[in-house]
């Protein structure tokens, strides 16, 4: 399934679990400005933004799943199983399939303000990269340091959400994601006053009783809410450390563990890595399900001119440091 989750400290960061049962060795990957991004039914982008994100390598081709250029605008694409739809080509649109939707974007767009533009252009296209690798069903979350979108695929086109919680999740659509927040506007951080019998001596018997009703199951609208009032009452010092700790921290609060959530026989969805990109500095920070340590790639120490991605295999085994 998936949580993304646009977060500001003292800098910007977008962070993402990537929650599936199988892996398709997902790599993370810089490419350069003269990388060739080969488009289907446009012109190719010979020359574009330099991105740094994590991606499936298919023909050495980097298929993201989500990115940073390097002007600090930020994309992540999730499951939107059931409610994505794909059209025909429109002979007046910009025919982008969805595999090439993250480097279309973050290659000529440095801001929200003008992906929006350029996102009334576009449709999305139903060609899939090839006959082994159909389109998966998926909605996007697009962020800088100003403003967070949601970007949708219906069957009447692209919808676009302005995301005021910076936070996505699947299933339903996100206007229905957001409605559903109502729910809890009671929660508190604080321990709550008495008003359900204030003549009754209620006691506090236990720290935490304002997120009585926070919801805590696997579903996609729950974590949405969960991942929502996490983030919205997170507190962290002003420093790269500590901004990337609590990043980390609000995706550790909606991860996915191996074995609770069974899609069929043997098969069970898991967070198989979660990544948090300082979109300012084009840093990326990323754990895997079985390497909790963090790993760091930076998006300004290769040739941005060059023309070959740089791909750097995820660190997926478990690195201890003994302290004695």
């Amino acid at each position: 399934m998936c949580t993304a989750v646009s977060f500001l400290s003292k800098e910007h960061y977008l962070g993402r679990n990537f929650d599936l049962d199988i892996s398709y060795g997902e790599k993370a990957v810089i490419t350069p400005r003269n990388y060739p991004f080969k488009m289907r039914k446009l012109q190719d982008l010979t020359e574009h933004y330099a991105l740094i994100g994590i991606a499936a390598v298919f023909d050495d081709v980097p298929l993201y799943y989500d990115a940073v250029n390097e002007y600090g605008l930020s994309m992540a694409g999730l499951n939107f199983e059931g409610n994505a739809v794909y059209l025909e080509e429109v002979p007046e649109k910009l025919n982008v399939t969805p595999f090439e939707f993250i480097p279309y974007i973050l290659g000529q767009c440095k801001t929200v303000a003008e992906a929006k533009t350029l996102l009334e252009k576009i449709n999305l296209v139903n060609i899939p990269f090839s006959e082994q690798l159909p389109l998966s069903p998926l909605h996007w979350i697009v962020a800088d340091k100003e403003q967070t979108l949601v970007v949708e695929p219906l069957a009447s086109g692209l919808k676009l959400y302005d995301d005021p919680v910076g936070v996505l999740t699947n299933n339903p659509t996100f206007d229905k994601q957001l409605l559903t927040l109502s729910k809890y506007r009671g929660l508190s951080a604080k321990t709550p006053e008495n008003t359900f019998a204030p003549a009754v001596d209620l006691p506090v018997y236990s720290r935490g009783m304002g997120t009585i009703g926070l919801p805590g199951d696997l579903t996609s609208s729950s974590r949405f809410a969960r991942a929502v009032f996490t983030k919205a009452h997170s507190i962290c010092e002003p420093t790269e450390m500590s901004s990337v700790s609590q990043c980390f921290h609000i995706l550790n609060s909606v991860e996915q563990v191996k074995g609770c959530c069974e899609l069929e026989e043997g098969h069970f969805e898991h967070t198989i890595y979660s990544a948090c990109y300082n979109t300012t500095k084009g840093l990326l920070y990323y754990s895997t399900y079985d390497n909790r340590q963090l790993t760091a790639l930076d998006l300004h120490k290769v040739d941005l001119d060059g023309s070959e991605p740089n791909v750097y295999p995820l660190l997926t085994e478990q690195n201890v440091h003994y302290q004695n």
